[in-house]
């Protein structure tokens, strides 16, 4: 009789266990219970949130907005003191209206130069009409000479004048080098000046931008979160006035790498969000991370030394929010998700493009 007792019991503390061990692969989602939904608790609600930041240095003269506003694309943010911007417009203004000035006064003084040519040309042709009458007549009145027609004092004359006349067309010559060297010089101080209006075009521009840059505005639509600029606060390039979150977001959900097997893009994703209650929402894998989180860390683990222990990898999977939900407004950056893939299901034929 105590033996059939001991063989019970034995049976007993035998069943028991294998139901522990049986409880304990169901619990964890161990085989042969592994089914076809992989879960993981290590996800959150991403979003690109942009640091708010001036792009020049001065006294904060206006913070129209308060923490945690709503805002639209274009708002006002904060503004910078703009009266030393002001001045500098107005000064690259008045020096490119100078520059202006000076290249329209070369424009006349090519005119003029162009007019000074024409003229010289002009009196090397008369220059050369009277060198012909005057080497006709010191030919004549040289044959005369010859034949005691002539006095010795008028063929003086004569030769003296073809002398002049020839003179005068060597002067007129130069004349019109002088005038075209004129020119070119002209030509090359405007192609100086030309550069100069640009140059001072592009100060004008550079100044108009400083001014523009003196208004920090949201460059989304979004909300606020902490907005850290005060009003006479001086700020410098680069200090973080406000931080702007915008209304689009994700979850990143990062899943073990053995977890991944037969995961794909547009799959159905169903997701509870802490701060919501619990309450179910759905996505689609959008994409799947090009490397485990541990690749993108600063200081990554060397297993080539030591002791070695195996440690599952995780890989961030990309889900992007299905549109038109109840609770995806209430959705921002930072909350803890609790992500669920079907590996049953198909790829969905479109992905969501986010709430």
């Amino acid at each position: 009789m105590k033996s059939v007792f001991r063989s019970l019991a034995t049976y007993l503390a035998a069943a028991v266990g294998i139901a522990g061990v049986l409880i304990v692969l169901y619990v964890w989602n161990l085989p042969p219970f592994k089914g076809s939904i992989e879960t993981t608790n290590d996800a959150y609600v991403r979003g690109q949130v942009t640091l708010l930041s001036p792009q020049l240095a001065g006294y904060v003269v206006e913070v129209p907005v308060q923490d945690y506003q709503k805002v639209k694309k274009g708002d006002l943010i904060a503004r910078i003191d703009d009266r030393i911007y002001t001045q500098k417009l107005e000064q690259a203004k008045a020096t490119l209206a100078s520059a202006e000035a000076s290249l329209a006064n070369s424009e006349q003084s090519r005119k003029s130069a162009d007019a000074k040519i024409v003229s010289a040309k002009a009196a090397v042709e008369s220059a050369n009409a009277a060198f012909d009458a005057a080497k006709t007549a010191y030919n004549r009145t040289q044959s005369l000479l010859k034949s005691n027609v002539s006095t010795q004092s008028d063929f003086e004359k004569a030769q003296a004048t073809y002398d002049q006349a020839q003179a005068a067309v060597h002067q007129a010559d130069a004349a019109v080098l002088v005038a075209e060297q004129d020119l070119n010089t002209i030509v090359v101080n405007r192609r100086t000046l030309e550069a100069t209006v640009e140059g001072a075009k592009a100060s004008v521009a550079l100044a108009d931008i400083d001014l523009q840059n003196t208004r920090i505005t949201a460059p989304q639509d979004g909300e606020l979160g902490e907005v850290t600029g005060r009003l006479g606060q001086y700020v410098s390039i680069g200090t973080q006035i406000a931080s702007l979150v915008p209304n689009h977001v994700w979850v990143v959900a990062n899943y073990k790498e053995n977890q991944l097997e037969g995961m794909k893009p547009g799959q159905l994703v169903t997701f509870t969000v802490d701060a919501l209650g619990h309450q179910s929402l759905k996505g689609r894998i959008e994409r799947f991370a090009p490397a485990t989180g541990s690749e993108f860390s600063v200081i990554k683990s060397d297993n080539a030394t030591g002791n070695f222990t195996k440690v599952a990898q995780r890989i961030p999977v990309r889900i992007a929010i299905e549109p038109n939900q109840p609770l995806t407004d209430s959705l921002v950056p930072g909350m803890s998700v609790v992500a669920s893939v079907d590996l049953a299901q198909q790829s969905g034929p479109a992905l969501a493009q986010g709430n």
